[in-house]
């Protein structure tokens, strides 16, 4: 069916006969106000009225009154709705956050036979469970010093996937504040429909930045009804070259397994230890089996603009009525040549 977004401008239909009514024409007067070096054919080309008074006043008026009423059908952005479709919003809410703070560059992770940062190899991962996600709505959280929204909820994986992929480490700064993050993460999902949030938390260190505790922060997300996973990312082991020798060291010996813990059992969800990219691989296959939550189902009427037909209409009608006055000048500007001969003769 048929329908105008803007009806209202339809109001502006008689504008054109109120301003002939009401509104004074011009001073007819013989003093030049401005002078023009094209007088003469400005002159010529205004004769057409006398042609004009050839035509009666009702047909002059049909093309013009068409033209104005087409650019007021064209602005009232009239649209074709085709039938209504359900759509069933069957997923969750699921906020991303990741780590982004100097410890994720440590190279302790491999990624096809290659040794790769931690933030990479995240990368790796996430763009594989963001893809699978399909009917839920998908958000994203950056922290390292600060916490950043850098996606809302939405629909969208690409520019969800895209964002992450653009991501950098320190980009957030180099400490790491996962209170903020959980905060963060409960504002923008608080809002949304209950047993349908979670968060999904990736860290590689302990809070050294932020305003508020992580265990704080999950009080608050548990009485939310706010469910967190949290990640603990990077190998227990590597061998670190140095000038004097080779050595083996714990790369996530800052990692605070106990407080993601805490956080992740305080709301009901879990906490995972992912030692290398294949580990981390099979946590986010594990999340994909969150049974989804059916919310209420909405519907959706596919809507076409159709305002170019009529505005085009116009301006073609608009070439018409610019040729046949062209044409009324040039006729009358014959006439009166072919009248000068006449009474030469």
């Amino acid at each position: 069916m048929l329908e105008l977004e803007w009806p209202w401008i339809l109001i502006a239909l008689p504008l054109p006969l109120l301003v002939y009514r009401f509104v004074k024409p011009a001073s007819s007067g013989n003093d030049a106000a401005l002078y023009t070096p094209f007088y003469g054919k400005l002159s010529s080309m205004m004769g057409e009225q006398s042609a004009e008074k050839e035509i009666p006043s009702g047909k002059r008026i049909i093309l013009p009154s068409l033209i104005w009423l087409l650019l007021l059908f064209a602005a009232s952005k009239p649209v074709w709705l085709g039938n209504p479709v359900e759509v069933q919003d069957s997923g969750r809410d699921l906020m991303m956050a990741v780590d982004l703070s100097g410890s994720m560059e440590i190279n302790d992770m491999v990624l096809n036979g290659r040794q790769v940062d931690r933030l990479r190899a995240t990368k790796a991962v996430m763009n594989n469970f963001i893809e699978r996600r399909r009917g839920d709505r998908l958000g994203l959280i950056l922290f390292g010093t600060q916490a950043y929204l850098q996606t809302p909820l939405t629909f969208d994986r690409e520019t969800v996937r895209t964002l992450m992929n653009e991501s950098g480490i320190g980009m957030a700064g180099n400490k790491t504040a996962i209170g903020d993050a959980l905060g963060l993460a409960v504002k923008h999902l608080r809002k949304r429909p209950e047993d349908s949030r979670v968060l999904i938390l990736l860290t590689d260190g302990a809070n050294t930045a932020g305003e508020i505790s992580p265990l704080q922060a999950a009080q608050i997300a548990k009485e939310e009804g706010i469910r967190i996973y949290a990640i603990g990312l990077g190998a227990e082991e590597m061998v670190e070259r140095s000038f004097f020798g080779s050595r083996r060291v714990n790369p996530s010996a800052d990692l605070d397994e106990q407080t993601l813990q805490e956080m992740a059992g305080l709301t009901g969800g879990q906490y995972f230890r992912a030692r290398n990219i294949e580990e981390l691989n099979k946590i986010y296959t594990l999340l994909d089996q969150l049974e989804p939550v059916v919310q209420e189902e909405e519907l959706f009427r596919p809507s076409k603009n159709l305002f170019f037909w009529p505005l085009g209409l116009a301006l073609l009608l608009s070439l018409l009525l610019a040729l046949q006055k062209i044409n009324l000048s040039r006729a009358l500007t014959e006439w009166k040549a072919g009248k000068g001969r006449a009474q030469h003769d």
